[in-house]
């Protein structure tokens, strides 16, 4: 098989590279002559149309906002909720590049922490923080507590416990396994060769 690819191969190599020997009678084709220099005319083509491309829709991007060089505004907010015991509260305020503000709550301990800040570009951020003792009494979580099913029959309070005999062993059998076959080796179908 092998050969007959190779004479196929060998054959087709040969006949790719020969070449033509005019003979009588037979006489070169005409070969075209060169272009010219001069610049190359090209057809004119119609630009192609892609119809799923021709919807897309342009993003608009939108203008940016206008720079406020003072911006100013204020905000609090109070939190008293008896049910969880969460009490807590804010306020801010900002001047131009001037923040102050402060804010409170109660920690677990029942001490409340009271922070008062204030940010600005000279001084950078700085805070105080203050705790005041048990100024308010921590409310405890609220906890679902479900009573008890009544109890229709009372039951002995010491019942005899059933008699169990003693764990038995457990029985694990050996696995069978058949004796493994030797493997069968045979010998080459070739002889070996000899060296002269």
């Amino acid at each position: 098989m092998a050969q007959m690819l190779l004479i196929v191969l060998s054959a087709l190599l040969a006949l790719s590279s020969a070449v033509v020997v005019p003979g009588p009678g037979l006489a070169y084709p005409a070969l075209p002559a060169y272009p010219s220099l001069a610049a190359p005319v090209y057809p004119k083509l119609a630009a192609p149309v892609y119809p799923s491309l021709a919807k897309v829709a342009v993003a608009k991007v939108a203008a940016p906002e206008p720079y406020d060089p003072n911006p100013q505004y204020s905000f609090s907010y109070d939190v008293h909720d008896q049910s969880t015991g969460d009490v807590k509260s804010q306020q801010e305020s900002r001047s131009g590049d001037v923040v102050q503000g402060a804010y409170s709550l109660i920690e677990a301990d029942g001490t409340r922490r009271i922070v008062e800040y204030t940010a600005d570009p000279v001084h950078g951020f700085n805070a105080v923080v203050r705790r005041e003792g048990a100024v308010v009494k921590a409310v405890a979580p609220v906890a679902k507590v479900l009573a008890p099913a009544p109890a229709l029959l009372h039951a002995p309070v010491v019942a005899k416990l059933p008699a169990y005999a003693p764990a038995l062993a457990p029985a694990y059998h050996a696995p069978a396994y058949a004796p493994a076959l030797a493997p069968a080796y045979h010998q080459p179908a070739y002889a070996p060769l000899a060296y002269h």
